[in-house]
């Protein structure tokens, strides 16, 4: 069900300093079309807004363009801000801010920028944060129930790469994806599924437990690698399906055709804007062709979102490239 906008006022609205919260709170903004609130020291705060960016006023009105009402974000409602997310302890949050992001109740994650102490060619800790990204989590469920049929043979549920631009609904859809397999259905039997959640975005885990739904069956390694976290998920979990966002990396591309090789299924998601753009990117290792003329062998199906509008499964193809689905 969609979040109600007291929800978010709860979950997100309260962690903002108390000025940029009531401005928020008096808006005609609706909370699921709310997707990121960006907050920069002595800047205008600038919200992500059903698809595009908006500069919110001193009145509480969404603008275009900065204006000279636009609400300008102090350096105190940082600080200010940064207190209500951390509790009042940000040393309790040390470990997660070396990854340069908390997540908070609700699933939604905070991401952090400012000057980066380093010991050696590790982060130690990140000071004078003056930049602030609150991503908000939405859960759209049943999302994927126009592709989840298109994603099962004879065999079972396919190897499946979601391929995707930027903020086109790829780790909503992953997400109900995995929901529904693990949760199963009159038709098909749940799934145990394990998911390396490098960034804390699928499940949106606090404090060790997801805030998302994502299923009875699903176990979730938190801001882990992905190489390591599938390495230890066939080790430790025995997941029948292994699922991971934003793959790219060579060390990305190993683990996914060792764990294939494992007899363990696979869902990813990366950024591409086309079949043939995705398929570039991964030219050069043995996911990117075969000698049969196959297209990234290590994945059966292939699912391409779009902008107009976000979320929009554009089309639905096999292992050769050929077209199982089409947006009309």
């Amino acid at each position: 069900m969609p979040m109600e906008k007291n929800a978010y006022e709860e979950t997100i609205y309260c962690l903002l300093a108390v000025r940029l919260r009531m401005l928020l709170a008096q808006s005609r903004i609706d909370p699921e079309g709310l997707q990121e609130i960006r907050l920069r020291a002595g800047k205008p705060l600038l919200l992500s807004y059903q698809g595009q960016e908006f500069a919110l006023n001193c009145d509480g009105m969404l603008s275009n363009c900065v204006e000279d009402d636009t609400c300008i974000v102090t350096g105190e409602e940082i600080a200010e801000t940064l207190e209500y997310i951390s509790g009042y302890s940000l040393y309790a949050f040390s470990e997660e801010l070396k990854q340069g992001f908390l997540t908070v109740p609700g699933g939604h994650r905070v991401g952090l920028s400012g000057r980066i102490v380093m010991e050696g060619d590790t982060v130690s800790c990140i000071r004078h944060i003056s930049f602030l990204n609150i991503r908000l989590a939405h859960q759209l469920r049943g999302c994927a129930d126009l592709v989840l049929p298109y994603l099962f043979s004879e065999e079972g549920f396919c190897n499946t790469l979601i391929i995707s631009p930027p903020g086109c609904g790829k780790t909503t859809l992953l997400r109900d994806i995995i929901r529904q397999l693990s949760n199963g259905s009159k038709r098909q039997a749940g799934m145990t599924v394990g998911v390396v959640d490098e960034r804390s975005e699928i499940a949106g885990s606090y404090l060790g437990v997801p805030q998302n739904d994502i299923g009875i069956r699903t176990d979730v390694l938190d801001c882990c690698p992905k190489r390591q976290g599938m390495m230890m998920l066939l080790r430790s979990m025995a997941p029948q399906v292994i699922a991971v966002d934003e793959i790219g990396s060579l060390e990305d591309r190993e683990a996914l055709e060792y764990v294939k090789n494992c007899g363990c299924r696979l869902l990813a998601t990366m950024h591409g804007y086309s079949f043939e753009d995705a398929a570039g990117r991964l030219t050069g290792s043995e996911m990117a062709a075969d000698d049969r003329g196959g297209v990234l062998p290590v994945f059966e199906r292939f699912v391409v979102l779009g902008k107009n509008p976000v979320g929009t499964v554009r089309m639905i193809l096999d292992l050769k490239g050929n077209l199982l689905y089409r947006a009309s």
